[in-house]
C-alpha cells in the first residue's frame, strides 16, 4: 500500500519527458511572461484610447487591465501550488491553481460588464473616433506580443499541464480575436464613418469575453470539485491494472486532479494464499506501471483477497445511479 510519487512529464501520458523542476520553472517563467506582457500592453493601449478616443480600444485596454490582475493571480497561484506538501496540506497545495483560474473568470467577467456598459453609452451618445491608424499600430503591436505569448504558453502548458496557466492562455487567445476585431472596427468605422459601428464590435467582444470566463469557470470547478478524469483515462488504468498476471480483479478505482498531479486510488484483488510480502511486491510492479503511463501522479493501492465479498464504493455509486434514473422516470411520467 505505498504511496510512491511519479517524477516525470504529466498526467494522462499527454506530457513526459521534463523533471518536476523543469515544470516549476517553466510555469513560473510563463506567468513572468503574461504579467510582463500585460503591463506592456496596458502602456500602449491607454495612450492609444486617450489618442483616438475609441471605445473598442477602449474596451481592449480593458481587457488588458483584466489581464494583468488575472495573470498576478496566475503567478501567487502557480507560486502556491509549486510548495510542497505539509502538516496541513499532505495532499500538496495543487489545487491553488484551479482557484487561481476561477479567479481569472471572475475578473473576465467584471470586465464583460464594465465594457457593455461603456458600449451602450457610445451607441446612445455616439462619439467619432479620431486618428483610427495610431490605434490600429497599436492593436497590432499587441496582436505580435499577444501571440508569442500564447505559443510559449502553450508549450508549456504541453509539458506541465498547468490548469492556471492553461486558463491564462485561453485568456489571451480570446485577446487575439478581440485585437483583429478592434482593428476591423477602426477600419469599417474609418472608412464609413458611421461612429456607431465601434461600440457594437465593443458588445460583440464583451459576449466573446463572457463565454471564455464560463469556460474557464467550468474547467475550475471540474477540478475544484474532483471531478474524475475522462472516461478513456480510468479505462486505460484498468487494462494496465489487468495485464499484470499476479492481478484477478479490481474495484473502487476513484481518480482526481489537483494541479499538475494526478491522484489515482483503487483497491485490487490477490489470490488469497499470497504473502504480505508476495502482495507487497506485485502492488509496486503495478504502481510503478501506473506512474509511467501517468507522470506526476500519486497512486495508492488496496490490496484484497480476490472474491471478497464487502461493502463497495462502485456499488454505492451503481445504486445512487438506479435511484436517480427511477426518480426521472418518474418525474416523466408525472410530467406527461
Amino acid at each position: 500500500m505505498a504511496q510512491p510519487v511519479g517524477n516525470g512529464g504529466g498526467n494522462g501520458g499527454g506530457r513526459g519527458g521534463s523533471s518536476a523542476a523543469d515544470d516549476a520553472r517553466l510555469r513560473q517563467t510563463a506567468t513572468y511572461a503574461s504579467v510582463s506582457v500585460a503591463v506592456i500592453l496596458i502602456v500602449a493601449k491607454l495612450g492609444a484610447y486617450l489618442y483616438t478616443e475609441s471605445v473598442s480600444i477602449l474596451s481592449s485596454l480593458i481587457d488588458s487591465s483584466s489581464d494583468l490582475l488575472a495573470s498576478i493571480v496566475t503567478l501567487l497561484g502557480v507560486r502556491v501550488a509549486l510548495r510542497p506538501p505539509d502538516r496541513s496540506h499532505r495532499y500538496g497545495h495543487g489545487k491553488a491553481e484551479p482557484l487561481a483560474a476561477l479567479a481569472q473568470a471572475a475578473f473576465v467577467v467584471g470586465s464583460a460588464v464594465f465594457l457593455s456598459y461603456e458600449a451602450i453609452n457610445r451607441l446612445i451618445n455616439p462619439q467619432p473616433v479620431q486618428e483610427s491608424t495610431a490605434g490600429i499600430a497599436v492593436m497590432i503591436l499587441s496582436i505580435v506580443l499577444t501571440l508569442g505569448l500564447v505559443t510559449f504558453q502553450r508549450q508549456v502548458i504541453r509539458r506541465t499541464g498547468s490548469m492556471a496557466i492553461g486558463a491564462d492562455s485561453l485568456h489571451y487567445s480570446g485577446d487575439l480575436f478581440m485585437n483583429l476585431a478592434v482593428i476591423t472596427a477602426l477600419v469599417v468605422t474609418g472608412m464609413t464613418g458611421i461612429a456607431i459601428l465601434d461600440p457594437i464590435f465593443a458588445l460583440g467582444i464583451a459576449a466573446f469575453l463572457i463565454i471564455g470566463a464560463i469556460r474557464i469557470a467550468n474547467g475550475s470547478l471540474a477540478a475544484l470539485m474532483d471531478r474524475e478524469i475522462p472516461h478513456a483515462d480510468r479505462k486505460r488504468i484498468r487494462e494496465i491494472v489487468m495485464d499484470h498476471p499476479a492481478t484477478r480483479d479490481m474495484h473502487d478505482l476513484r481518480t482526481r486532479n489537483a494541479g499538475n498531479m494526478l491522484f489515482i486510488e483503487l483497491h485490487l484483488e490477490l489470490d488469497s494464499d499470497l504473502t504480505l510480502a508476495q502482495a507487497h511486491d506485485i502492488t509496486d510492479e503495478v504502481e510503478r506501471q501506473l506512474m509511467a503511463a501517468f507522470p506526476l501522479s500519486e497512486v495508492l493501492v488496496h490490496q484484497e483477497p480476490y472474491g471478497l465479498t464487502d461493502e463497495r464504493l462502485d456499488t454505492r455509486i451503481a445504486e445512487a445511479g438506479r435511484i436517480r434514473r427511477g426518480q426521472d422516470h418518474v418525474g416523466s411520467d408525472i410530467g406527461g
